[in-house]
């Protein structure tokens, strides 16, 4: 299976490193990284010298037409994310792209339907998109404990990504706009957790939410809150910032049985995890012990963790586990906080459909604060 990196920029080095080392890690045998493309073909060269990869050039679709790629990995702005993997489906080609995927529902939708027609024409393309998180081991142990019972019903969630970028961060001409990055914090960097809050949690009924522009030179919000209802009846709180000082990622699951904690910054591993049963329920800890001690590389999370079954699945011809259904999942859920934010409503699941402003894009009818971007200071 031959593999094209297309953008040779920093999260590029992360997919080079885990698809070269996909067979010592229980991945298929034979899965090569033989081209990179990017823009700038000067990068794309160092990109290849770096990470050993023999071809470099800049024409995705001239790779394609060729039959010189059998999965492409999207590492590029997000906003160019859309065009290369309709052109790599198209081609039979699959496609591993990082998040956010898309930049709004409609082109969630957009890329379901070209998966869609793919697999009626027998081409071989699947899509996932990059969500790491949700594969070190304490999450899966997490979910398999609340499915068995163990744990018994989730009460109360909180989801934190408290990171913090400064002002420079923002001075790169496609961040921090709605066009070209998709939103802000929400969208950039709170869809990590959240994404994981879902993973846990499954479906929510509802959202209400506020969102702020409050210290950055953006057009998007540099921090956003919302409330959410979940169809298992959890109440959870999602805050996600890029002004907070003290970094940190933080979920909290406070169960029947235990209040289980996950702290880490920009990926975790089992020491990661803190649970703390119930007076009574030692069967709880003990239960996350023995699962623990089963862990493999100390339970981390991280590309590598993901490719592993993603390649697997993609060389048996079956589903990725992560589908354009569980993308379209999370972008719902940031849609709806923006919807609920810029305009003060509830939103409910399933309302942002065709039509909807906030289907076509996550400004919606617009943040309830000026552009900046491209503005002088």
């Amino acid at each position: 299976m031959k593999v094209t990196i297309l953008g040779a920029g920093a999260i590029a080095g992360a997919h080079a490193e885990a698809v070269r080392a996909l067979a010592a890690h229980g991945g298929p045998e034979g899965v090569e990284l033989t081209h990179v493309v990017d823009l700038d073909e000067g990068r794309a060269a160092v990109f290849a010298a770096e990470h050993d990869v023999p071809h470099h050039g800049t024409d995705l679709q001239a790779l394609l037409d060729a039959g010189e790629v059998d999965a492409v990995h999207i590492c590029t702005p997000p906003s160019v994310h859309l065009e290369a993997a309709l052109a790599a489906l198209r081609a039979g080609a699959h496609v591993v792209v990082e998040k956010p995927a898309v930049l709004s529902l409609a082109e969630a939708d957009a890329l379901a339907a070209a998966e869609r027609q793919a697999v009626d024409a027998g081409l071989p393309g699947r899509f996932t998109q990059i969500v790491q998180h949700r594969f070190g081991a304490g999450i899966r142990r997490l979910r398999r404990l609340l499915d068995d019972g163990t744990l018994g019903p989730a009460y109360v969630a909180q989801c934190d990504t408290l990171w913090f970028r400064t002002p420079e961060y923002f001075d790169v001409p496609w961040r921090g706009r709605f066009d070209t990055e998709g939103g802000g914090t929400t969208m950039g960097h709170g869809i990590h957790q959240f994404d994981l809050l879902l993973a846990v949690l499954g479906p929510w009924t509802e959202v209400r939410a506020m969102a702020g522009r409050l210290a950055r030179h953006t057009d998007t919000e540099d921090v956003s809150t919302a409330l959410v209802r979940f169809a298992g009846g959890t109440l959870a709180t999602i805050t996600s910032s890029a002004i907070s000082p003290r970094q940190t990622s933080r979920l909290r699951f406070d169960t029947e049985a235990a209040t289980v904690e996950l702290e880490h910054l920009y990926g975790y591993d089992d020491s990661s995890w803190t649970v703390t049963p119930v007076a009574g329920r030692q069967d709880v800890a003990e239960a996350w012990a023995a699962d623990e001690a089963r862990s493999v590389d100390g339970g981390a999370s991280g590309h590598l963790a993901q490719l592993v079954p993603t390649y697997r699945a993609l060389a048996e011809g079956r589903t990725p586990p992560v589908t354009v259904d569980d993308t379209r999942a999370t972008l719902e859920l940031a849609a709806a906080i923006y919807k609920s934010a810029f305009t003060g409503a509830t939103v409910r699941a399933g309302e942002i459909v065709a039509g909807d402003p906030f289907h076509a894009s996550m400004a919606g009818t617009g943040a309830p604060w000026p552009p900046k971007k491209g503005v002088p200071a």
